[in-house]
């Protein structure tokens, strides 16, 4: 912490010393070096002072971010979250201006954070950055502009200048305000100026060209132009030529249409007569018609009696058939009785015999006992077959399952080995060119080796995370992914000898048991850093392999940490680590032998390319000798499961014999119980039938009933008929109606007949009159088409109008004549010759371009004459102005180089019109011999330009419109005669009235300084036991105090 405090009775100038804009207090929080500040400058000449690493240029970067400006213009980080300090994860920047009258106080804080974010707030209130922009420019503050702010690390960019820039810098700085807009202006018409005048010039060229050139051809236009009016007159003659052809096929559309009318006529006449021959014929035809309905009428008439007559001797068939077959019953029953009691007799005796029969059938012993033993032993069989049968679904399943295994297993060898062709070709790519070939020939020849080898290294290791293949293979060498690592001499110089000329390194690898690996363990305090691994634990290898590079490149002292132990660095250090990855950089320190100073490297983490697609070598052997033992497996399965089918099979077999055995025994059972039942079924049957015989009718009762049976058809057959009787009567009155009213029909047929012999040969004659119609009509049609297509064809060449109407009355009168003229008059227009028959084009479009040419030439012209005058109006103003304020510089700039006993002039680099050439020239000469020569790097040294430059800001004090002025360490590299002079200059533009603030950083004061009373020293004590003493200090206690306590803090 740092606070501005007076040790001397400070001179006022009334009650407030202050300027509007000038800073009256600055307040920072974790910004870079500080964890707090807060200082309040003087209104005059501030001298910062502080050794180099204390922080003076944190406080001009605090200026410079906290009004606005952006991080790149001090030439440090480019993102605001630099410039939080280290460890913390936000800070602020609070900036107090003196506003317009004393009591008005301007407050500006800006809050940043390491996620680069900026947050503004104007007297407490959050705003956003263009309202702080607002009352930035309100009072001229320019921190992008280098006479005005000058940070440390652009102290050269000043010195490059050219006189351009410093012109354009010092308009910004001092004087008017509308300079440097006037200035801009000026440029830009300038240039509009230029290129309007080289516009005019090559259009005055080009106009000048052009009328040359149109003259050249006129005499040929004049030629073309007479055998156009040659050809239009053709084109005007062929435009008459459809219209006659359409007046002659007019002359025959007419013709055609009177022929057309008088056939028209005709067929009228002879549809007449057709009509009236017509009429009487129709009458007789309507007449027989009605007749003919009659008859159709009478016809059905006979058609329904006939039919009902045919109903009815089908009827008094069917009832005599069945009054027939009543009285054959009846003879049948006369017959049936007398052999009933014969039948009966039959009938007991085949009941007994059946009944002897059943009788005399042996007894049958059921089986019972064999087909039971038979089950069981079938049930045995299917119990042993089924559980066959289970054990091989369950081998079958085994050996499904072992097979998917083995697809599995060879698909991830596949995989893992196309994982070695990628990482082989990884290794090519980055420069191994024959690492396929030295790979190839270890497989061809591990037969001759002592022991393994592994190779390349890059095969071998497996890293499981991206970001631990970042930290791995940044910390190995390259040359050690392509090596091959032995564990035998012999392997080792037979590996040397033959793969020397693919350009691979071969390590050989001993086994040393004295060595201690150090155990892996994470303390608290690493934990709580973010310290999470160490970089050999993070990948899996062969042990030869991972002992290699462990030991060769200590990865056991590398450790893994986190974000968090990136913002940390310096803690963990302390904890003994010298050597740790986070996800963005790679720490080391290093101890060195002679000083024990420790010196630290941060480089950031680069991205991974070759472990990116890494791959495990053992689980390449351990897959292969797993498939192996699937295989084996797998085989073993098959056998089992062969024998399995044939036990079973054995045993279906088996039973199925046994399966038949019971079948045929229980047919046989079947069979005897068939036999019985059919026989039981025998005297049953014969015992109904004997029942149902003793149980018929009585024969006279029976034939009683037939006989009333008989008597009932025979009444209904008599009653049919006496109906056919009645049917035939009125049959008969039917068919005499039918044959008068036929009759008198053939009379009406022959009568039309007649009629219509005489209307065929009048229909004949109509026809023809049709037809000779039809075609006139047809042939009018295609000479209306024809017309309306030649009249079409007239229109598409030309439309009549009034004049072309006169035109064609000048011409001639027939086609012959008209064809005739055409061929005449193109003929004298093929008669007029030239060469270019484009010269009338090329004539016209000239004179096009001359005269929008002259247009533009005009206007250009008249442009010019007012980018004149506006220039000359503008220059006169801006370059008065402009020339009294570098004469002002001049004479303040000059005075203090004499004051120095050496000269210097300001001048202004003048070029007429070309205000983007204008600039200022700094001339200076630092011995007497010498001559005033343009401040440069050529011409004077780091020193002498740095005098030059404080003197020239020095010199714009009195000009300046801005508020506060900062200049860092530009005593720098001065001699102390040079130092002491400039600083005089310093006191002395800073005690003139109205002269800005200004601030001046230095490490640095030479002794015995004439100070004034508007000189503030600013002294900039940082470090680990600042605080007590700065206590003391802003209690006014005295100097020695404050050391006596540092002293102390010190022991």
């Amino acid at each position: 912490m740092a606070e501005r405090r007076s040790k001397r009775p400070k001179i006022t100038r009334g009650e407030d010393d202050y300027l509007p804009g000038n800073i009256t207090e600055i307040e920072l929080h974790n910004f870079m070096t500080f964890n707090d500040l807060k200082c309040k400058p003087g209104s005059r000449l501030n001298l910062v002072i502080g050794p180099n690493g204390s922080g003076k240029s944190s406080l001009v970067c605090a200026i410079a971010l906290g009004l606005g400006g952006d991080p790149q213009l001090l030439g440090r980080a480019s993102s605001i979250g630099a410039y939080v300090k280290r460890g913390e994860e936000s800070g602020y920047i609070k900036i107090s201006l003196r506003g317009d009258t004393e009591e008005e106080q301007i407050t500006i804080m800006r809050k940043i954070d390491t996620r680069n974010k900026s947050e503004w707030l104007f007297n407490g209130k959050v705003v956003p950055k263009k309202d702080v922009i607002e009352i930035v420019r309100r009072f001229n503050i320019q921190v992008n502009n280098l006479t005005q702010f000058l940070p440390q690390d652009r102290v050269s960019e000043f010195a490059k200048l050219t006189p351009v820039q410093l012109l354009e810098e010092t308009e910004k700085a001092v004087g008017d305000p509308q300079l440097p807009v006037q200035h801009c202006a000026l440029v830009l018409k300038s240039r509009e100026l230029k290129k309007l005048e080289k516009a005019v010039e090559q259009n005055g060229e080009m106009l000048n060209c052009l009328k040359t050139l149109n003259s050249e051809r006129e005499k040929d236009v004049e030629r073309v132009r007479q055998r156009q009016e040659l050809l239009a007159k053709v084109e005007s003659m062929k435009k008459k030529l459809p219209w006659l052809k359409y007046d002659m096929q007019k002359v025959r559309y007419m013709e055609a249409k009177e022929q057309e009318n008088d056939a028209k006529k005709k067929l009228d006449e002879a549809a007449k007569t057709l009509n009236d021959i017509r009429e009487p014929i129709e009458k007789q035809r309507q007449e027989k018609a009605a007749l003919d309905a009659k008859c159709k009428k009478v016809s059905g008439l006979m058609n329904g009696n006939s039919k009902r007559r045919m109903e009815l001797l089908e009827k008094e068939n069917r009832l005599g058939v069945q009054a027939r077959g009543k009285y054959n019953e009846m003879e049948e029953l006369r017959r049936q009785e007398e052999s009933r009691q014969q039948r009966i007799s039959k009938a007991k005796e085949d009941l007994v015999a059946a009944e002897l029969e059943l009788a005399s059938l042996p007894p049958y012993e059921h089986p019972k006992d064999e087909i039971e033993r038979l089950g069981s032993q079938i049930l045995e069989l299917e119990f042993s077959a089924s559980q066959k049968r289970l054990v091989k679904s369950e081998k079958e399943k085994l050996l499904g399952q072992k097979k998917g295994a083995l697809r599995q297993c060879v698909d991830r060898l596949k995989d893992m080995e196309n994982k070695n062709n990628k990482l082989l070709q990884a290794l090519q790519n980055s420069g191994a060119e024959k690492i396929f070939e030295a790979y190839h020939w270890l497989q061809e020849h591990r037969h001759e080796l002592n022991k393994d080898v592994y190779g390349p290294v890059l095969l071998e290791v497996n890293v499981s995370h991206r970001i631990h293949a970042d930290y791995l293979e940044g910390h190995i060498p390259y040359y050690i992914w392509k090596s091959f690592i032995t564990q035998d001499p012999d392997d080792r110089d037979f590996l040397v000898k033959n793969l020397r000329s693919f350009d691979v390194p071969v390590l050989n690898y001993v086994r040393n048991e004295d060595r201690h690996k150090e155990p892996f363990q994470i303390s608290e305090e690493m934990r709580k850093l973010g310290i999470s691994s160490r970089l050999d634990q993070v990948f899996d290898s062969p042990d030869a392999v991972k002992e290699v590079l462990t030991s060769q490149f200590a990865l056991e002292h590398s450790y893994i940490g986190s974000r968090e132990t990136d913002q940390k660095a310096d803690e963990v250090s302390k904890l003994g680590i010298l050597d740790f990855w986070t996800p963005e950089n790679h720490y080391r320190w290093s101890v060195s032998r002679y000083g024990g100073h420790v010196s630290a490297i941060v480089e950031p983490v680069a991205r991974s390319r070759l472990l990116v697609c890494s791959t495990d070598t053992g689980e390449i052997e351990r897959l292969r000798s797993k498939k192996k033992e699937l295989e084996e497996i797998i085989d073993d399965l098959e056998e089992n499961f062969k024998s399995l089918q044939i036990e079973q099979r054995l045993l279906e077999d088996e039973a199925a014999k046994l399966h038949k055995q019971r079948e045929e025994i229980i047919n046989t059972v079947q069979l005897e119980k068939r036999k019985r039942r059919e026989m039981e079924n025998r005297v049953s049957q014969r015992k109904r039938k004997l029942e149902s015989m003793e149980k018929e009718d009585d024969l006279d009762t029976v034939m009683a009933k037939l006989i009333d049976q008989a008597a009932k058809f025979n009444i209904q057959r008599y009653q049919c008929v006496i109906e056919i009787k009645n049917l035939l009567i009125e049959s008969v009155s039917y068919k005499r109606t039918f044959a008068e009213k036929h009759m008198t029909s053939i009379e009406f047929d022959a009568k039309i007949r007649e009629l219509e012999v005489g209307i065929k040969q009048q229909e004949r004659f109509a026809m023809q009159a049709s037809l000779h119609f039809e075609n006139c009509k047809k042939e009018v049609e295609d000479h209306r088409q024809q017309l309306a297509a030649a009249k079409r064809h007239a229109e598409s060449i030309a439309v009549i109008t009034p004049v072309l109407e006169k035109a064609f009355l000048e011409m001639p009168a027939t086609i012959e004549d008209l064809e005739a003229a055409i061929q005449d008059t193109i003929s004298q227009a093929n008669s007029i010759l030239f060469l270019n028959h484009n010269i009338l084009e090329e004539y016209e479009e000239c004179q096009q371009k001359i005269e929008a040419i002259s247009t533009k030439l005009e206007a250009d012209e008249k442009e010019l004459r007012m980018y004149l005058a506006e220039i000359d109006a503008l220059k006169e103003n801006w370059l008065t102005t402009l020339r009294n304020l570098v004469a002002q510089i001049n004479e303040t700039f000059s005075r203090n180089f004499q004051d120095m006993a050496v000269a210097g002039e300001v001048s202004l680099d003048e070029h007429d019109i070309d205000f983007d050439q204008f600039g200022i020239l700094i001339k200076v000469k630092f011995r007497q011999a010498g001559e005033l020569q343009v401040l440069s790097a050529h011409h004077q040294s780091g020193g002498e330009r740095s005098v030059a430059t404080i003197l020239y800001l020095v010199s714009l004090q009195d000009l300046t419109n801005c508020p506060f002025r900062v200049v860092d360490e530009i005593n720098q590299g001065m001699d102390p005669i040079n130092e002491r002079k400039m600083f005089q200059q310093l006191v002395r533009a800073a005690s003139q009235p109205n002269t800005p603030q200004c601030f001046l950083l230095t490490p640095k004061l030479l002794p015995d300084l004439e100070y004034s009373e508007a000189c503030s020293i600013l002294n900039i004590m940082n470090g680990p036991w600042i605080e007590q003493p700065s206590k003391v200090w802003s209690n006014g206690d005295c100097w020695g105090t404050v050391v006596g306590l540092l002293g102390k803090s010190q022991c």
